[in-house]
């Protein structure tokens, strides 16, 4: 989103007729409504229907309410791994798995803050501490009170958000390799997002409480809708850190020695802008680009940093890791509508590709895009096996195979982009 785009989205509700006596509170809350509609998490409609006058100032304030909790509801993340079941120990437990998958390490645990103490909700081990102190006396109380990652024999990271701190994630291995850099990123993005995702599940469920209690007073009601906006702005950054450190996870896992996949979904949004496609749907190829490799990163690194013949088994995982891609996103709420690019990325224009054998135009759009953008990526970039080739060299060979691995509008859109 562009500056001005944003600004002007914020000078639509500030100082409007919305506010309430001039109230500062108020003024903050139409400044949040402003941000909601430049970041395209609300149409201006539902913004002004949110913000409308109301006669009573409590009935108004409950109104917003129930208009926030409502976008809250079609944003919720705590889906974000692989899980289907509402039981909490469930729930940390697929977290804890799907970070050791990940990042390939031993064993992962949560803690989570119950009665003044870090509480074992999550493990991948038999046996482990179930619970600490909070204090400076072990890397987890260190972690929860500092909101820093520490690392010593073990490694803890906060999840925290800009209003509490609720537990740590502690990842180990004893294998002495290091953790990179990019997997610490997408682990401690992982902590923020459920750690922001828990908070405004609270406070969804204490504005619930208000809005059904006739005593409620309009000065709780407005501190409940300053949290509820300030953490639904928050969990939106949160979940574009998330997908930026997975995309970065996953070219690590991959062997890329460059940045693969933010090339490929900012070749692709260029790609887009030339065949003249709107914002929201260039957006989601975006996303779609960073991701389009997501099976990768439940696969062990080694694969990817063998030079020499797969064996059966490990080309059996490379071979299904685009289905394991989709599994992953299919259980992301926010991210559900690039599901279908990232699915027919592998098909071809001549409808000999996989996995539905689709042909010509019935292949998304998107998907066509991106194939064409990661194709061009891919010969632009080492890899662990051969040398970059050339950016003339990479046009030659994509432009060989348009009209029968790529569709050809898209290759001469590419042309005139790169």
């Amino acid at each position: 989103m562009k500056k001005e785009e944003k600004n002007n989205g914020v000078s639509l509700f500030s100082q409007s007729d919305c506010l309430i006596d001039k109230d500062p509170i108020e003024e903050i809350f139409a400044l949040n409504l402003g941000d909601f509609v430049a970041e395209n998490l609300i149409s201006e409609d539902l913004a002004r229907k949110i913000g409308a006058n109301a006669k009573d100032k409590k009935d108004r304030l409950i109104n917003q309410l129930k208009e926030l909790v409502s976008i809250y509801s079609l944003q919720n993340t705590l889906c974000v791994l692989s899980f289907d079941s509402s039981e909490k120990q469930a729930i940390f437990t697929s977290i804890a798995e799907s970070v050791k998958q990940m990042i390939d390490v031993e064993a992962c645990h949560i803690y989570i803050e119950k009665d003044g103490e870090l509480e074992l909700v999550g493990t991948t081990a038999s046996s482990v501490e179930n619970k600490f102190k909070i204090d400076n006396n072990s890397i987890v109380g260190k972690a929860f009170l500092t909101r820093e990652i520490v690392s010593e024999e073990t490694i803890a990271i906060p999840m925290h958000c800009n209003i509490n701190s609720l537990g740590v994630i502690v990842i180990e291995d004893s294998s002495g390799k290091k953790i990179s850099e990019e997997y610490l990123d997408l682990v401690e993005s992982i902590a923020v997002l459920f750690a922001t995702s828990m908070t405004l599940q609270i406070a969804v469920d204490e504005a619930n409480k208000l809005i059904a209690d006739e005593m409620s007073s309009v000065s709780d009601l407005q501190h409940v809708r300053a949290e509820l906006t300030a953490l639904i702005g928050d969990l939106c950054d949160y979940q574009q850190s998330f997908v930026e450190n997975l995309a970065n996870s996953v070219d690590k896992k991959g062997g890329y020695t460059v940045s693969h996949s933010k090339n490929t979904a900012n070749l692709a949004r260029k790609i887009c802008k030339e065949l003249g496609l709107n914002e929201k749907t260039t957006d989601l190829i975006y996303y779609a680009g960073l991701l389009q490799n997501i099976g990768k990163i439940a696969l062990p690194e080694q694969i990817f940093a063998n030079n020499g013949k797969l064996s059966d088994e490990e080309f059996k995982k490379v071979q299904s890791h685009s289905n394991i891609g989709v599994h992953f996103l299919m259980n992301i709420n926010f991210l559900s509508e690039v599901v279908p690019y990232i699915t027919y990325q592998k098909e071809r224009y001549d409808g000999t590709g996989s996995p539905e054998g689709l042909k010509g135009q019935s292949i998304p759009f998107g998907s066509r895009i991106i194939a064409v953008a990661d194709a061009y990526s891919a010969l632009t970039s080492d890899r662990p096996y051969r040398k970059a080739l050339s950016s003339e060299e990479s046009i030659e060979i994509v432009k060989k195979e348009a009209s029968s691995k790529w569709d050809p509008v898209v290759v001469e859109a590419l042309l005139k982009v790169v």
